[in-house]
């Protein structure tokens, strides 16, 4: 499960960063058709841009290499893994956990 739940924030981040990109091009370009500031809307690009990087970097550098380790050090990876994806927990491709195949259903 971590495997696939990685894979789906890693995708998750890289959009917000694409779209970060993006939209800060285009409001550092015309940044009087949204009312800003050049200055202002610069920052806002560059903070939106770091903010995207960081938190791909947060996943790749210190969540992953410990994913599937034994001890608290996996625990923890794991449990920020789950804190990082929990914003999208109702994206259409978010990957609940599911029943594992061939487990008897209780009959209550």
């Amino acid at each position: 499960m971590t495997d696939v739940l990685t894979a789906f924030v890693r995708a998750r981040f890289a959009e917000e960063l694409e779209k970060a990109r993006y939209a800060g091009d285009v409001v550092t370009k015309q940044p009087d058709r949204f009312g800003v500031e050049p200055e202002d809307a610069a920052k806002h690009a560059r903070f939106t841009a770091a903010t995207a990087e960081v938190r791909l970097a947060l996943l790749e550098d210190t969540v992953v290499p410990y994913l599937g380790t034994a001890g608290p050090a996996g625990r923890n990876a794991e449990y920020q893994l789950r804190l990082l994806a929990a914003p999208y927990i109702e994206h259409r491709d978010y990957p609940h956990d599911q029943e594992p195949s061939g487990r008897p259903e209780s009959s209550a």
